[in-house]
């Protein structure tokens, strides 16, 4: 009989068609359009330690951070601007508040992008037309950034506080000053503390333009708090079709930010999954410690860049099933676990030899896929 390979789905399934939007271009990184959905985080080092926010960038673009947001609240930061720009690896967007002048600095130091918040740039609309032609001439993208805690004076009194039809508007308005002034290579966030307000927010932006969108729930809160707010928030625009960057805002270092972001993509099947632990909650049915076990494995497979599932299973009762379909699998009972290699048993080890067994039986599979010429991508790993 011919062996079928249960394995993982090279192409993952969508949940629903992309919004259509234009595409805009953020130094290397094409927003919209097509182009996958992106992941940002922002520095919070001052801008003006020049070498502490290049270094900070650099453990971002390591955790695999697409574009990176500096603030630019002084005119020291503003003065650093250009060499962190030059020298990041990837795009960098100043992000200014309240002083109009830093967005021109902004511009002049070569940032590949400027997010705005018109709702407390002071006389922000006054001066659309300068930045406008400012922006066009260098070819640098602007993102109207509107948050809850920030909204125009204008709209609060009109709509009592920040619902998602006062953030729409607040956005739509200020696309319409740079309109007027055939400048269009804008894309917008309208962010809010709480994920029901936001996602109701963008799903009435997506309906009433085609900017690229990004993505944000802002003020998330703790690293716990914030995962589950952000996660609820992007799956269902995600799963909408709806978002071209997001951000994933946390009181934690931000590279944790990033790890989360790129979980949820994945997660989506928007990005290729990498490492993928399929592991059981565990139960009383296991004869296994299986939350060591789960952990032990993910650790010796840290780093690995294939894309990969693994499965760890505690008892017989889903262990075999879920290691077949992985790539690689153990089923664990009575001292001894059951290895399976693409739905194929092809050893049983004692239970003191799993760990060892699964991260060396993961290097031939990677080993195998490298030569093979497969895509390099995020492991995944499968924790069940």
């Amino acid at each position: 009989m011919t062996a079928v390979s249960l394995g993982m789905p090279s192409v993952p399934l969508k949940m629903a068609e992309r919004r259509a939007s234009r595409t805009l271009q953020v130094g290397s990184v094409a927003v919209g359009g097509e182009a996958p959905v992106s992941v940002q985080s922002m520095t919070t080092t001052r801008t003006s330690d020049i070498g502490a926010t290049l270094q900070q960038i650099a453990e971002l673009t390591a955790s695999g951070c697409q574009i990176v947001r500096v603030a630019c609240p002084t005119q020291d930061d503003a003065d650093a601007l250009a060499v962190i720009a030059k020298k990041s690896q990837i795009p960098v967007i100043a992000d200014i508040h309240f002083q109009p002048k830093y967005v021109y600095a902004a511009i002049d130091a070569g940032c590949a992008a400027v997010r705005v918040n018109p709702g407390n740039i002071k006389k922000f609309d006054d001066q659309v037309k300068q930045i406008a032609h400012a922006a066009s001439a260098a070819g640098t993208p602007i993102r109207i950034g509107v948050n809850a805690g920030s909204l125009d004076r204008r709209l609060l009194a009109k709509y009592g506080k920040a619902t998602p039809e006062a953030l729409v508007e607040s956005a739509l308005w200020e696309c319409s000053l740079f309109e007027e002034h055939g400048f269009t290579d804008i894309k917008i966030s309208v962010k809010h503390n709480d994920p029901v307000v936001m996602v109701n927010a963008y799903r009435q932006l997506a309906a009433q333009c085609d900017y690229p969108l990004h993505l944000g729930v802002t003020e998330a809160g703790p690293a716990f708090q914030g995962t589950i707010k952000s996660a609820v928030a992007f799956g269902s625009l995600l799963g909408d079709g709806i978002g071209d960057t997001i951000r994933v805002s946390l009181s934690a270092p931000p590279v944790e930010e990033v790890k989360v972001g790129i979980q949820i993509l994945e997660s989506l099947g928007l990005r290729e999954r990498r490492l993928e632990i399929v592991s059981c909650p565990s139960c009383g049915r296991a004869q296994v410690d299986v939350y060591k076990l789960a952990d032990e494995v993910t650790a010796g497979l840290d780093g690995m860049e294939v894309p990969l599932r693994v499965a760890v299973m505690g008892c017989v009762v889903n262990g075999p099933g879920e290691a077949r379909e992985a790539d690689l699998g153990v089923a664990s009972g009575n001292g001894k676990g059951q290895i399976f290699v693409k739905g194929e048993v092809i050893k049983t080890v004692p239970e003191s030899k799993i760990v060892e067994t699964l991260i060396e039986e993961a290097m031939k599979i990677a080993d195998r896929m490298e030569a093979d010429g497969a895509a390099a991508g995020e492991p995944e790993v499968t924790v069940g």
